[in-house]
């Protein structure tokens, strides 16, 4: 018989390790099990689906020869016997086993925010799948006045959307400024300028206490007492790692799936890998590292480079939203021990560069509002190459200043 992989989960990580390991001229028998009703697709482009740039169907990923199992919940794994059984009673067996569960969204301690007896309250909404971009685009449709609470890359993303399709949008965000695990307090201050030219009022350090209204939402009240009025409601407070079916099953649950450099979990012949993995203590919850772990196991388990290792990741965080563009990266303190900064901004334009070294390694840096450079940006960081004395060449092409 065939070797079977199963693979739990049918989203990002899951369709690149099932495209990669038939590449690599893997032979097995590889089935995604997914519990949403559709093939994978790039979750990172809902928001142009909402904007309507895409379609649905647009942002589907190839996964190879697998076999899709899509609306195929798993409720439960067996590793010793290495079965695993669908919510629907269904139970197949497997040779070897592939978490990529992904993470839900995180929701908020707000009052209000649920209806009696259960679930969001009429005109709340997370962001997470197809069909939640479906019921929020129905929604902008009719709706008045936005709220999106949460700013960072995926509520910065909403606002601009729901700004794109014509609702007056306020952000509410607990941080001193916007993305701030990615961007610097200039790079924040810049990125928020562009948001209020597409008509997006930001609140940062401002905290959402309470939503408002009985059966549908009719504003957001602030901590200080401040009521924004609204009968929309985008939560993106972040995402949290699914581990419920692997904890369960008794493997090694910190944040996320414990995994080693072969991204092998606590039991023989099982894996662990995108958003719900933790490697060496880390979560990364983007999708660079995710592709990166798919791609180590495809290459391991296909036999085309059984030593592979993931070591850890170098992630280039992008937002691709027109005028609202940035990429980032590495270290953008700017201080530290050793580290030297170079800096440019164009108020006009909107844009801000900048790049942190230590000594002649580039270690950190932020483009944002002109990317024209971020080829280069991103070699020389991947590479960590030393760097010529005026390495001016990453911020701007000729002419650009």
């Amino acid at each position: 018989m065939s070797r079977r992989i199963a693979v739990v989960g049918a989203g990002m990580a899951a369709a690149r390790f099932a495209e990669r390991f038939h590449a690599l001229g893997g032979e097995a028998e590889v089935t995604l099990y997914g519990a949403e009703p559709r093939a994978p697709y790039n979750r990172v482009l809902l928001a142009d689906v909402l904007t309507g740039r895409y379609d649905a169907e647009a942002i589907t990923l190839p996964s190879g020869d697998a076999a899709l199992r899509v609306g195929a919940e798993v409720g439960s794994l067996d590793t010793a016997a290495r079965t695993l059984r669908l919510v629907g009673g269904e139970q197949q067996s497997y040779d070897q086993l592939v978490l990529a569960t992904g993470a839900n969204p995180v929701l908020p301690p707000i009052r209000g925010l649920r209806r009696e007896p259960g679930g969001l309250k009429a005109g709340v909404h997370a962001l997470r799948t197809v069909s939640d971009c479906r019921q929020l685009a129905e929604h902008a449709a009719r709706a008045r006045r936005a709220v999106v609470v949460g700013g960072g890359v995926l509520g910065v993303s909403a606002a601009r959307a729901l700004a794109a399709l014509g609702l007056p949008v306020e952000i509410v965000h607990q941080g001193p400024q916007l993305i701030e695990r990615q961007l610097d307090e200039q790079a924040g201050r810049a990125l928020q300028g562009g948001l209020a030219r597409l008509g997006v009022v930001t609140y940062c350090g401002n905290r959402a206490r309470a939503v408002r209204g009985a059966e549908r939402v009719t504003g957001v009240e602030l901590a200080g007492g401040y009521l924004l009025e609204t009968d929309l409601v985008v939560l993106a407070c972040g995402v949290r790692p699914r581990t419920g079916l692997a904890h369960s099953a008794g493997l090694l649950v910190r944040t996320g799936v414990l995994v080693d450099d072969r991204l092998a979990a606590s039991a023989a012949d099982t894996y662990a890998i995108g958003d719900c993995a933790e490697h060496r203590g880390v979560v990364h919850g983007l999708a660079g590292p995710a592709w990166e772990q798919a791609d180590v196991l495809a290459a391991r388990l296909s036999g085309a480079d059984p030593d592979a290792v993931f070591t850890g990741s170098r992630p280039l965080a992008r937002l691709s939203a027109g005028p609202l563009e940035y990429a980032a990266f590495g270290e953008v303190a700017d201080e530290g021990p050793g580290l030297d900064v170079l800096r440019l901004t164009d108020a006009t334009r909107g844009s801000y560069k900048k790049l942190v070294l230590r000594g002649d390694r580039l270690v950190g840096g932020i483009l944002l509002g002109d990317l024209a450079t971020v080829g280069a940006f991103t070699r020389a960081y991947e590479r960590d190459d030393p760097l010529p004395r005026e390495p001016l060449h990453l911020l701007t092409t000729l002419g650009a200043f």
